[in-house]
């Protein structure tokens, strides 16, 4: 599911007082006199040379994502001594975006944080990171994915480096696949995937007992198959709202189509929290469906003895796909002192090296920011058996990046609209994505 979405469900909560209690940008060289209060360096011994900086990390991660997560920390804290790394965990990525609010008024900031903010790297709330970068040795910032690496840049600055990623990828039944004699390696379109799921899919007296596949209820399907055909969400200028192009239309169409007249495809909406994408898990587990459209996070909730991955096609004629990838990217606060900044930097390089994320990758299901990860050891190993851990690196090698809303939403939310009428009420996809572009033109216009 989506990454955001799917780590508040696994949220761990963290102890307030624990992330209150911790101020996490006082300089090293502060100590603590028998009243509470820090007294200035200036008046105490200076540390030693070979004193390690301690820098606090915010992260809203739960479950076993955060259990991952610490277990890193403490492999890095342990792994060098010039470095100590203490982790606050919050509830999810909003909290930790709230503490952090909190924290920039304060001026008692982490030295870093697993969050990324285009407008409070603009206010100068987090830190630019190209010079940080260059000191790091074998750093190598041509080895990142560059659709992920990419996503941290603010004005031609970089500001946020990729920790993980994911992207919607298509997990199919192998057995139904097999008795169909299809073979996954030649759907490259998304007309050789709507001919495969009319063939898979099975009727009885009218009524679909199998689906040949089951688009995820929502925009975000819709949107990477336009993004795939060459559509665009702004122009290039970024005044006009191009919702309603021929790509937008002919795509969103085709998938009312598929799941409206065809009944080759069909959607799980509504209901409680995430039960609609479970149910639409369960249609391809239960043997409902002949696969579906989910996350790569979804790997962990599989049983790869009965399914297997492929990356979203492209269009004939067109090319391959160009799914959105999104990145979860971590920044360095500008309150963090110098020697914070340079000790945090160590610890993000340390976490994106191509071990760590091959590790990250292989124990959570989300893609590695590393291209050379592909060639980790650890990595080749688990692959072998594992084979659809590969295919969301390689989808995301030549992904889209994710759009960011100007208009704080309004957009999006206008799209969501859109997606319901085609998806649920079978509104013909010109009509719907036309109420959509005027709702969106006005929004954007008022930013004018």
């Amino acid at each position: 599911m989506n990454v955001l979405k799917r780590l508040s469900t696994l949220s761990l909560v963290a102890g307030f007082t624990m992330l209150t209690a911790c101020g996490g940008n006082a300089n090293t060289g502060n100590v603590t006199a028998a009243n509470g209060a820090s007294s200035s360096p200036s008046t105490e011994a200076a540390p030693t040379q070979n004193a390690p900086v301690t820098i606090e990390f915010w992260y809203g991660l739960g479950g076993k994502l955060g259990e991952n997560m610490e277990a890193l920390i403490q492999k890095f804290n342990t792994s060098q001594q010039e470095v100590i790394v203490k982790g606050i965990a919050q509830a999810d990525y909003t909290e930790t975006e709230q503490k952090l609010q909190a924290a920039i008024a304060t001026g008692k900031v982490p030295a870093a944080a697993l969050s990324s903010n285009v407008d409070w790297a603009r206010k100068g709330y987090f830190a630019p990171i190209d010079e940080l970068m260059a000191l790091q040795p074998d750093f190598n910032k041509e080895d990142f994915v560059q659709t992920f690496l990419n996503q941290g840049q603010v004005d031609g600055k970089q500001y946020f480096l990729p920790m993980y990623g994911t992207t919607q990828v298509m997990y199919y039944r192998k057995d139904v696949f097999e008795k169909n004699g299809i073979d996954a390696s030649t759907l490259k379109t998304w007309e050789d995937l709507a001919a495969a799921a009319a063939k898979m899919t099975v009727k009885d007296g009218g009524k679909t007992t199998l689906y040949g596949w089951e688009p995820m209820w929502g925009s975000g399907n819709m949107i990477d198959a336009v993004l795939s055909k060459g559509g665009t969400i702004l122009s290039e200028d970024g005044k006009q709202v191009m919702v309603d192009s021929k790509e937008w239309i002919e795509t969103w169409d085709l998938f009312r189509k598929w799941i409206h007249e065809d009944k080759i495809m069909r959607i799980h909406s509504g209901g409680q929290g995430w039960e609609y994408w479970y149910k639409t898990i369960d249609d391809v587990m239960k043997g409902q469906a002949a696969g579906y459209t989910g996350s790569s996070g979804d790997q962990g909730d599989l049983d790869f003895s009965i399914v297997s991955a492929m990356e979203q096609p492209g269009w004939a004629g067109i090319g391959e796909g160009k799914p959105v990838a999104q990145a979860l990217m971590a920044g360095i606060l500008s309150k963090a002192s110098d020697s914070e900044k340079e000790a945090a930097m160590k610890w993000l390089t340390y976490f994106t090296n191509a071990e760590n994320t091959a590790s990250w990758s292989i124990n959570t299901g989300y893609i590695s920011v590393r291209q050379s990860a592909l060639q980790d050891p650890a990595f080749v190993s688990f692959s072998e058996s594992n084979p659809q851990i590969k295919v969301p690196l390689m989808q995301a090698s030549h992904g889209s990046a994710p759009f960011q809303d100007p208009t704080g939403g309004k957009i999006n939310d206008a799209l969501t609209i859109a997606a319901d009428k085609v998806q649920i009420e079978n509104i013909p996809a010109a009509q719907a994505l036309k109420e959509a572009q005027k709702t969106a033109q006005a929004a954007l216009d008022k930013l004018k």
